[in-house]
């Protein structure tokens, strides 16, 4: 069955709506008119998934082949896909089409369901949607994708661009993307379609309701501001079915920062508290979330090498995958990683700015448990700080690490000398249990003369 979107609207807007002659239906429209579309070779082809969204009396949901589906999912790099099946995950997201069969494949293996990402052009990179040759060919392009890959049966559905609202000016964009839902549906009748944007504000719900009414649901992504997700579906005004298609740690941008300008992460504990009480309060809370795809499952540098990743770059697990575990197992794994309670550089945190003498000799202190009385292996290093400017997501380069500046063997308590070029830079503390697990954290610090 299709849904469309449902959305408060005052009079004004719903004048100016009718004006431009966009209309909306405020209901569902029968299962049968997909149906009327299906290539007859469907009957026989029983392995495809079916996908369609319902409001039942828990809010809305996806149904698969006719059953209930709350999405339990993640982000994934490559190589994290086995540990989400074994946690208990029944989905992933991509962001393109790059490799899909391949990852369709493995996830039919894994026994889990793929959100697959179209890739779809961003103003913030060049693209331009007053180029119709441009959009064109950007529709063939995913036209071709689409028929290679619509028939897996581990495909769940279409995921349309990503943040597409970020940093965009052209409102062609939904323009396309309604273009794309249409020939999705067209050649795919059995998968239902979204984008995913950043953040929910109303002037976005608004455009894609009147640009881009072919989508089935919205998605959205949000980090620090999912604490307060309800009051934003509510002042959005958006009433239809949602998926949160990422979410996790506190961004970045929404921490305090150094003196200098460096953002002060949270440490690995602090960051899996986030996890389970956002999960609880802003996911399962909200009966119009059908679920969502936590990030990051897996690793990349985003300002620091920890920043959103739920792994490390070893590929050792931190303690937010053990919280999505228990959030969706309702118990926690077996082992479980070392817990970090403090870390300090000459008794001072990192929203102290702290600031050190080059080649002066410094102590740090870092305070850690493990809830299985595991031997811990201390670990510590120093970067230079990343002066990246990216956003959403965008690749960033690896800071150097300045070797040679700890005293050996150092345990909970280490030294070290500045470094010898004055700058910007971050001490980092990653204590391992032996079993695959890793607590970390880091403070910021300034080398002067």
């Amino acid at each position: 069955m299709k849904v469309l979107f449902i959305f408060d609207f005052n009079p004004n807007e719903m004048k100016a709506i009718f004006n431009k002659k966009h209309y909306f239906l405020f209901f569902f429209l029968p299962a049968f008119l997909n149906c009327c579309n299906a290539p007859s070779t469907m009957e026989s082809n029983t392995k495809i998934t079916k996908s369609e969204i319902r409001n039942t009396d828990e809010g809305y949901r996806i149904f698969l082949n006719g059953e209930p589906f709350f999405v339990q999912g993640a982000g994934v790099t490559e190589g994290s896909v086995d540990a989400l099946a074994k946690h208990g995950g029944n989905s992933l997201r991509t962001w393109s089409t790059d490799n899909g069969k391949e990852i369709l494949d493995r996830a039919e293996e894994l026994g889990l369901k793929v959100l697959m990402g179209v890739w779809v052009g961003l103003e913030r990179h060049g693209f331009d949607y007053n180029d119709e040759k441009a959009v064109k060919q950007q529709l063939e392009r995913i036209r071709k994708n689409v028929m290679e890959l619509k028939d897996h049966p581990a495909l769940m559905a279409w995921g349309i661009g990503n943040e597409l609202n970020m940093e965009s000016q052209n409102p062609k964009v939904w323009d396309a993307v309604n273009e794309i839902s249409e020939m999705i549906h067209e050649l795919d009748p059995y998968h239902i379609t979204t984008t995913s944007l950043a953040g929910i504000e109303k002037k976005d719900v608004n455009f894609i309701a009147s640009q881009a009414p072919d989508l089935d649901f919205i998605s959205v992504q949000l980090y620090g501001a999912i604490e307060i997700f309800p009051e934003l579906i509510e002042k959005s005004g958006y009433r239809g079915p949602l998926l949160v298609t990422e979410w996790g740690a506190t961004g970045y941008w929404e921490v305090g920062k150094t003196e200098w300008g460096a953002p002060i992460e949270n440490n690995s504990s602090e960051k899996a508290d986030g996890y389970l009480r956002r999960y609880k309060n802003s996911i399962l809370s909200q009966s119009q979330v059908m679920g969502s795809f936590v990030f990051l499952w897996g690793q990349k540098q985003e300002r620091t090498p920890t920043w959103f990743g739920m792994f490390m770059p070893d590929g050792n697990e931190t303690e937010s995958v053990d919280v999505m575990h228990y959030a969706w197992n309702g118990q926690w794994p077996e082992n479980r990683t070392p817990r970090l309670h403090d870390f300090t550089l000459e008794v001072q945190r990192a929203a102290n700015s702290i600031k050190l003498k080059a080649e002066a000799t410094y102590s740090a202190q870092v305070k850690v448990t493990d809830p299985d009385n595991d031997g811990l292996i201390y670990r510590w290093e120093i970067m230079r700080e990343s002066t990246s400017n990216k956003t959403g997501g965008d690749a960033e380069y690896i800071p150097d690490r300045i070797n040679g500046l700890f005293a050996e063997n150092p345990d909970s308590l280490a030294r070290f000398s500045a470094p010898a070029e004055p700058g910007a830079y971050r001490l980092f503390i990653n204590v391992e249990d032996g079993n695959n697990h890793t607590a970390h954290a880091n403070i910021p610090f300034l080398v002067e003369n």
